[in-house]
């Protein structure tokens, strides 16, 4: 589950006008927080999950990009080191993430996030981002092709350091490539999910800066170990790495007017998922696209929980239960 998520991402290492207001000053980053939350996953068991299925394959909470489908699931917390802006500025932001299934096929979602700024010549400050919500509908989920769709709306309200609200349509989707014949099958394990949305800001300009409208491509793609053990071969993989997904994410903004000089900023971001019964955890590296993100290499880390495990029985049923 990562709504707002790759709209985040690439507004940290742009810059964006929209977003860079800090209005707290600094205190120390809550480690602490961090540090419990990770030493939590140790006391838990793992084993198989069921989520993000489409027949035998099992498409990961992403990191960069959004989801192809609806969930209850949270990720606490999701921490980022930012690659160095363009203009020398550093951040270091700690995110909080909800997917929240309202029924069936319909969920809405959630995101916060704190964050730590330094720029150059200027002392280091910090803030809460502001809030982030979506309501997305799950087309279709087709288990013999392993592949599923979903359409939402994301809303980035104004407030906080923002000083403009922006709608933002969405299509997300994901396939496997299960269907390869026998001569490609070591092939079989790979999928790619994909994200399209365009961004429509209610104000053409704020605090004296033009607010683009602006289009918005992000791609995932996975090689499952997961898959390759149970549905290709066995090749004796033993645990932690039998539950290992590795996998490349890439997202990118263009403004399509309003730019006022801005160009296409982006993110690459290697890395690998290890999925549990109630909980996965990702790591990637972050590597700007182009001059216009930034430069240096950055980081981020995510724990993401399986509500629908963790509270069968309670928040992890839809709000509205179809009568059986």
């Amino acid at each position: 589950m990562t709504s707002n998520v790759q709209r985040a991402s690439l507004g940290i290492v742009a810059r964006s006008h929209l977003d860079r207001r800090p209005y707290k000053t600094t205190n120390r980053i809550p480690w602490r927080a961090g540090v419990l939350a990770v030493a939590m996953l140790f006391a838990m068991n793992s084993g198989a999950q069921a989520h993000g299925l489409a027949g035998e394959r099992f498409f990961p909470a992403t990191i960069l990009t959004d989801d192809p489908f609806v969930a209850d699931e949270g990720s606490l917390p999701t921490v980022t080191f930012s690659p160095t802006g363009p203009d020398g500025s550093q951040e270091t932001d700690i995110g909080v993430d909800l997917s929240k299934r309202i029924t069936r096929n319909l969920d809405f979602t959630l995101h916060t996030q704190w964050a730590q700024s330094h720029t150059v010549g200027a002392p280091t400050t910090t803030s809460w981002g502001g809030l982030d919500s979506g309501l997305q509908y799950q087309l279709f989920v087709n288990a013999p092709r392993e592949s599923m769709g979903l359409v939402g709306l994301n809303v980035s309200w104004a407030g906080g350091p923002r000083n403009v609200t922006t709608l933002t349509p969405t299509f997300d989707f994901g396939k496997g490539f299960g269907e390869l014949p026998e001569s490609l099958k070591f092939l079989r394990p790979l999928a790619v999910t994909s994200n399209l949305s365009f961004d429509f800001p209610t104000q053409t300009a704020s605090a004296g800066a033009p607010n683009p409208n602006n289009f918005n491509y992000g791609f995932a793609f996975e090689y499952s170990l997961p898959y390759l053990q149970c549905c290709v071969k066995d090749v004796g993989l033993r645990h932690p790495f039998s539950q290992m997904i590795p996998l490349v994410e890439v997202a990118f903004s263009t403004p399509v007017n309003r730019n006022a000089g801005l160009g296409t900023t982006g993110t690459i971001q290697p890395g690998v998922i290890w999925s549990g019964r109630y909980y996965q955890i990702g790591a990637e590296a972050i590597i700007p696209a182009n001059g216009a993100t930034g430069h240096r290499l950055g980081g981020v880390v995510q724990l993401h929980w399986y509500l629908d495990d963790l509270f069968p029985h309670s928040i992890g049923q839809p709000i509205l239960r179809q009568k059986s």
